[in-house]
């Protein structure tokens, strides 16, 4: 069942420099402190998540039947913890609060460089396969991104999104298109909420996975939407981030479990997650902080310096 239209709030950004501004401030929020001791040495794993329904309680919901894959394979209890948003992720596993994570190639980037998050498991993203896509609706006049004008608005789904920021931002930057020069950016919160916001004609072009349309997430079938352009693939796909504090048994245990989880024979049972694995790819166990450094480059194109975070 469909997530239930909300409607969108907030006004509209005033530019990319707001916008960096205001990422720059929530990316430095994973920084200082010392780590919690709570996800430590228990045979506890605790899972953050980021609903994906407005119905916690829905059957469909994948991080359940993910959770129940983790601990047939671990024995360990996993305990679920829903957090508004990416930067969430990121700061309860780094302060200990959670154990895990899951998150796309940015996201994981920026936790890896504070260098207080571990990524546990990596899957590299296919080759030449694009990540994002831009689009607006079919009645729009809006039909190619030379249509795009600097007073045309642009829903991105989170600051700190792969598919949903970072890599439309790129891909409109290699079409000649800037933040505040060439478009009004605006961030919608979620892919949902931009789905929210072109329907109901409050921005004109959204920009989001290209693993959305055919989702019970993507409200428009096809025929109803235009595609502008599509990214460029990435390194990475996506991560299970690992808090650095946790005992080495539960470390262990999930190190050997999670490229079991996430495998294709689960598919079903991880719904959305298994469409943002590339087929045929080998996941990387603990992986070397280099193979993150691409996205360093591509974050610099929306102002975001993420080579150090500390």
């Amino acid at each position: 069942m469909p997530p239930r239209p909300r409607v969108l709030r907030g006004a509209r950004a005033a530019g990319a420099v707001a916008l960096a501004a205001a990422s720059a401030l929530i990316l430095t929020a994973c920084s200082g402190g010392a780590a919690a001791s709570g996800a430590g040495e228990d045979d506890v794993i605790r899972f953050a998540t980021l609903p994906l329904s407005d119905d916690p309680t829905a059957a469909t919901t994948p991080v359940k039947g993910i959770a129940r894959l983790l601990e047939q394979q671990t024995g360990m209890k996993v305990e679920i913890t829903d957090v508004p948003d990416y930067t969430a992720v990121i700061e309860s596993v780094r302060n200990g609060h959670t154990d895990i994570g899951i998150m796309s190639g940015f996201p994981s980037a920026l936790a890896v460089n504070t260098g207080q998050v571990d990524s546990l498991v990596a899957w590299p993203g296919a080759k030449d396969e694009p990540v994002s896509m831009c689009f607006t609706l079919k009645d729009s006049p809006i039909k190619t991104l030379k249509d795009i004008k600097p007073e045309t608005v642009i829903a991105f789904a989170d600051p700190a999104s792969s598919s949903g920021y970072f890599m439309p931002t790129h891909l409109l930057h290699q079409a000649g298109l800037e933040p505040k020069t060439g478009y009004k950016p605006m961030f919608s919160g979620s892919h949902e909420m931009s789905f929210v916001a072109i329907e109901k004609g409050q921005v004109d072009v959204a920009c989001t996975s290209t693993s959305m349309p055919g989702t019970e997430m993507f409200p428009f079938k096809e025929g109803e939407y235009q595609v502008l352009g599509e990214s460029t693939s990435m390194p990475v796909a996506l991560s299970v981030l690992g808090n650095q504090s946790m005992g080495q048994e539960k470390r262990a245990a999930l190190l050997k479990a999670i490229p079991q989880v996430f495998a294709p024979a689960n598919a079903k049972e991880l719904g959305p997650y298994a469409q943002a694995f590339p087929e045929g790819v080998q996941p990387i166990i603990e992986p070397r902080k280099d193979i993150f450094q691409p996205f360093v480059d591509i974050a610099a194109v929306a102002d975001v310096d993420i080579s150090d975070l500390k």
